[in-house]
């Protein structure tokens, strides 16, 4: 534990029984096993995952595997931390119980039930998603119980019974949890469910527009086939909402996450790449390219890339005064992926147009060039560098000239 290592240093020990037998570190929730030894519940969860049936101190069998909380200790741990704050021990937190899996196929079954009241199955599904909340293991026990079956039924329900809130709150717990391709077809065999996911996306919650876009990614990314997926992104608006949610204040940065991860689903779809171009992706792309996290950093610039593969995007992209100098910086500076989707953005670009050519020469692509085909980046990567330095020759400046014949000797190979 971070706050109890460091003050033995200084001569604080950590009395025996407040140890976890299993990692000898401070328990933070302890838990009694049926033969009655106490270990830390992350251990003990974890010596029972890898297949040991047996408890760690005493050898003998585990009659069963229900772990009871031992509050009584946990309490004089909290004491013992809080005692000795003044060395550096921070009092750990009182843990919550993990979902009771008889609880959870209780509060399923009330929402499930149409027989109930709107407001019990509401109270149902509100309280399963402030049990995901809580924690991965609450959400393996809800996901274990057939979930998805109970919640797809809802949030795509005809019933007037069923209240619009009852279906958004639905929503928010499904898109938690991944689907079967079963499932996926479910949803996206049906024009109309795919279209009041599409209704969703213009919602006046944020919140429900971008559980409707994380649904809408799960479907398209959880479908082989391509026929569905094509017909999921050639719906009308789609797009248009995607780009909405992309766009939406920093406030909310879930939107920005979701929002990257849905429009590549959807552009991966080549045929209906020019429709993300007309609902003003490419702007958004680029006026949000600076603020993604890494790894949805790389899924925006290889958007960027598939989009620059349709004659529209490319235009669009070379239009756009940000977009060659925001890709030539971003080479060799976030990862190798990203580095290979913004050269094979500059690639398509600088071959389209002598302008985009220029601004990535001014931008000073060359050397950034040259020191990608000397990396250890991918190979496609090298091979993108290889070519634009080929396409570029013409438009590299006079004192690059000696360089550049420098360059014309490596083992760099033909295209």
């Amino acid at each position: 534990m971070p706050g109890s290592l460091e003050p033995l240093d200084v001569g604080v020990q950590i009395p025996y029984h407040f140890r976890c037998p299993i990692s000898l570190e401070l328990m933070r929730d302890p838990v009694t096993v049926s033969t009655g030894q106490t270990y830390d519940r992350a251990s003990i969860e974890s010596w029972v995952a890898t297949g040991n049936t047996t408890c760690p101190v005493t050898r003998s069998p585990l009659t069963d595997f229900t772990l009871i909380p031992n509050h009584t200790l946990r309490r004089l741990i909290q004491d013992w931390c809080v005692a000795n704050r003044s060395f550096g021990v921070e009092r750990i937190p009182t843990p919550k119980q993990p979902a009771d899996p008889a609880l959870v196929r209780s509060l399923l079954a009330q929402l499930s039930s149409h027989s109930n009241p709107s407001h019990t199955r509401l109270s149902a599904v509100k309280r399963l998603r402030g049990l995901a909340r809580d924690s991965d293991k609450n959400r393996s026990v809800i996901g274990s119980l057939n979930v998805r079956e109970v919640l797809l039924p809802v949030v795509f329900s005809d019933s007037e019974c069923d209240s619009a809130e009852l279906k958004n709150e639905s929503l928010a717990l499904l898109v938690i949890f991944p689907l079967s391709e079963s499932e996926c077809v479910f949803v996206a065999s049906e024009p109309d469910r795919v279209a009041y996911l599409a209704s969703l996306l213009f919602h006046a919650s944020i919140e429900v527009r971008v559980n409707s876009a994380a649904l809408i990614e799960i479907v398209v990314a959880g479908t082989r086939s391509l026929d569905l997926r094509a017909q999921i992104s050639n719906v009308d608006e789609i797009f248009e909402g995607i780009t909405g949610i992309l766009k939406y204040p920093l406030a909310y940065p879930r939107a920005l996450k979701v929002g990257i991860k849905a429009l590549f689903a959807l552009c991966l779809v080549k045929q209906n790449r020019h429709k993300a171009v007309a609902a003003g992706a490419v702007i958004a792309l680029i006026d949000r390219l600076a603020d993604f996290e890494k790894c949805d950093v790389e899924r925006a610039l290889a958007t960027v890339e598939l989009l620059c593969r349709v004659t529209a995007g490319c235009a669009a992209f070379a239009a756009h005064a940000l977009t060659v100098p925001l890709l030539v910086k971003i080479i060799l500076k976030v990862s190798e992926r990203a580095t290979e989707y913004a050269a094979g953005a500059l690639l398509s670009l600088c071959s389209a147009a002598e302008q985009s050519q220029r601004e990535a020469v001014a931008a000073g692509i060359l050397t950034q060039l040259l020191l990608l085909v000397q990396s250890d980046c991918t190979e496609r990567a090298k091979r993108k560098a290889q070519l634009l330095l080929k396409l570029l020759r013409d438009s590299w400046p006079e004192d690059s000239v000696a360089n550049s014949d420098d360059f014309a000797c490596s083992d760099v190979v033909p295209f």
